[in-house]
């Protein structure tokens, strides 16, 4: 194998691995969601959520999608919002 072969596969093995990250974390976020909903808390800001959703299924990104440590940031930050503690003056979702 010569060195460019290696190079790539070594970075279509980051990219998946990345991409793996990036979608548990969505999971996660979907399931936070969904569990606050179901326990009668507020969620926050329906926007963050979807704003977060949006950001990791468009193209559209800060960085090329073969690289997802934006949308892995993106995500993280959405499922910290949902998981601080709820004001019960927000908007629940």
């Amino acid at each position: 194998m010569d060195a460019t072969a290696t190079l790539v596969t070594v970075a279509v093995v980051a990219a998946v691995a990345l991409f793996a990250v990036a979608a548990t974390v969505m999971v996660r976020l979907v399931r936070a969601r969904r569990g606050l909903r179901q326990a009668g808390l507020p969620t926050g800001p329906r926007w963050v959520f979807w704003g977060a959703v949006a950001y990791f299924v468009l193209p559209t990104d800060l960085l090329p999608d073969p690289v997802y440590l934006d949308d892995i940031g993106v995500l993280l930050l959405a499922l910290r919002s949902l998981r601080r503690a709820p004001d019960r003056t927000g908007t629940t979702g």
